[in-house]
């Protein structure tokens, strides 16, 4: 199980301690690369960007405009995280009870 988000978030945190064989990578540090994220987009295309965060907050009219994939490659924080990509290939994002049940289900 890969899990990509920011290291000091604490649902990322919640997550990487509960699954413990997990790999974690900050999108900060390393951002995701384009075929993943491009895919993660066509997954989640109304909820990969945060438009909640504060990140989103401090950008301009003009920049909020661009398109989803320009924004998450010039501000990593503006994914919705944890983003999980499981050892079959399948993806979620966030870390809800349906999330956590769905990550366990082989």
């Amino acid at each position: 199980m890969q899990i990509f988000g920011l290291k000091n978030c604490d649902t990322c945190r919640k997550a990487l301690k509960t699954l413990e064989n997990a790999t974690f990578f900050d999108v900060r540090d390393e951002p995701l690369p384009d075929e993943l994220l491009r895919r993660a987009l066509a997954e989640f295309p109304d909820d990969l960007l945060n438009t909640r965060s504060t990140t989103w907050r401090g950008l301009s009219a003009e920049e909020q405009a661009r398109p989803v994939l320009e924004l998450l490659k010039a501000h990593p924080a503006l994914m919705k995280r944890p983003l999980f990509l499981r050892e079959d290939g399948k993806m979620f994002l966030g870390w809800t009870a349906k999330t956590q049940t769905q990550i366990t289900a082989a």
